[in-house]
């Protein structure tokens, strides 16, 4: 990365544009305002500053390309702020101090304003030089603006800042037209590694909009994204395309931006080769793409697959990203890509085998149904349904072949219940779940 100095500077226009397009672009990022503030007190390596943000490698290389002339990279491998980078400090704490209490405000803001503007102004003509005078209204307006997405981003809560990142660079949803409340925040620990998960609530209203979103985040990486929409469609910041396969090309983009795990890169390529909107399935390497139609809902699958030690492919649905669009409107996004892992290939058990290993089971079993225990369960028929689908297995994110089989039962039970369902793992036959279904029949 090259190195800024803080001396006068000799720009062409493309080159300050970039600059102020960097400055700003930061401003925006919480992250990268986290690597301004960090680099502001002290240099430090690269290391360093994972540990610090807790974010990975990749991650953090990523923000820093995106930092570009801000940050530059000395001798002994630390990093440091440019001319450029103090500059943009400035302009943040400038932001910041319009933030503070009324009360306060009203005592120090005449100095702050004056001691705010002429530090900035000193900065910024060290750094810009002849440049400056043509680009104050650039600043002032720009300075404006992040004022109010500040405002903006309190609304959505303590961790509203990847809530906020995700809502106007992914989905490019006008949050600035909505008056924000979040309803609910909760964290736990999951049953699978320990992760930590948060799911937050929002309600955004408008006079013409009126839509609920859910999110959970995993480990602080986006998980989940549902939108509820109780009146009419969101209010987009942007036009969107009207062919949903370049809606999920556009939206699959801005992912990788926001995120950037390298894993979207494949899935990019891969929706690439779909052209016609159909049911479809297509592959490359260890990644598949289903494409299922039904009226106005259209979903992309996408999913890692490994064959099993027989031959027969497994897909492992939950390390996977999925995308819903209703009427061309995203409303469900889940990304379970890079928290999964697989955990084994081998398909010992059959389908056949499994069938038979859950009918026995049923006929065998006691289950508590509204406060009584129930037994001599019979199975009728054939399996209402077989799915492979790979499952945990303890305190793990490593998926196991695992069937679940929907059985039909002789008998309707208390509570409606006349089906089972039956959950199995495939690599050693042993039932993990059993949990008694309704279904309403239909004359």
């Amino acid at each position: 990365m090259p190195y800024c100095g803080t001396g006068n500077l000799q720009l062409d226009d493309s080159h300050e544009d970039e600059i102020y397009s960097t400055m700003f672009s930061s401003l925006k990022h919480p992250v990268r305002r986290k690597i301004l503030r960090m680099l502001a007190s002290k240099p430090l390596t690269f290391m360093e500053m994972v540990e610090e943000l807790g974010v990975s490698s990749s991650h953090l290389t990523y923000h820093l390309e995106s930092l570009g002339e801000l940050v530059s990279k000395m001798d002994n491998g630390q990093y440091k702020l440019s001319s450029f980078g103090l500059a943009t400090i400035s302009a943040m704490k400038g932001v910041e101090e319009e933030e503070e209490e009324p009360k306060r405000r009203v005592k120090v803001s005449r100095w702050r304003a004056v001691s705010a503007a002429l530090l900035i102004g000193v900065v910024l003509l060290a750094a810009m030089a002849a440049y400056q005078y043509n680009n104050n209204n650039t600043l002032a307006a720009s300075k404006t603006a992040l004022a109010s997405e500040y405002k903006q981003l309190s609304s959505w809560g303590v961790d509203g800042a990847n809530v906020s990142a995700f809502m106007q660079n992914v989905t490019q949803i006008a949050c600035s037209n909505y008056t924000v409340s979040e309803t609910s925040d909760t964290t736990d620990r999951t049953d699978f590694g320990g992760v930590l998960e948060q799911t937050i609530d929002y309600s955004l209203t408008s006079s013409t909009s009126n839509i609920n979103i859910d999110f959970r985040f995993r480990d602080g990486h986006f998980s989940r994204y549902e939108l509820d929409q109780i009146e009419t469609s969101p209010i987009f910041a942007e036009v969107q395309p009207n062919n949903v396969i370049q809606n999920a090309k556009n939206i699959l983009g801005r992912y990788y931006n926001y995120s950037g795990d390298s894993y979207l890169t494949n899935m990019r390529r891969l929706l690439d080769t779909i052209d016609v909107l159909n049911n479809t399935w297509a592959f490359q390497g260890n990644m598949a793409l289903q494409v299922a139609v039904s009226g106005g809902t259209v979903n992309f699958n996408w999913m890692y697959y490994e064959n099993a030690t027989n031959g027969q492919p497994i897909y492992y649905q939950a390390k996977g990203l999925q995308m819903t669009f209703q009427d061309n409107v995203l409303t469900v996004m889940q990304d379970g890509y890079f928290l999964f892992t697989v955990g084994s290939t081998d398909l010992a058990v059959s389908q056949q085998q499994a069938e038979a290993i859950a009918e026995n089971y049923v006929s065998t079993m006691t289950y508590m149904i509204e406060g009584e225990q129930v037994s001599h369960f019979q199975t009728v028929g054939s399996p209402l349904s077989v799915q492979m689908v790979p499952h945990p297995r303890g305190d793990s994110v490593a998926l196991v072949p695992y069937w679940y089989i929907e059985l039909g039962l002789s008998t309707t039970y208390q509570g409606g219940y006349n089906e089972v369902g039956v959950g199995i793992y495939a690599d050693s036959g042993k039932v993990s779940d059993v949990e008694l279904l309704s279904a309403t029949s239909e004359t």
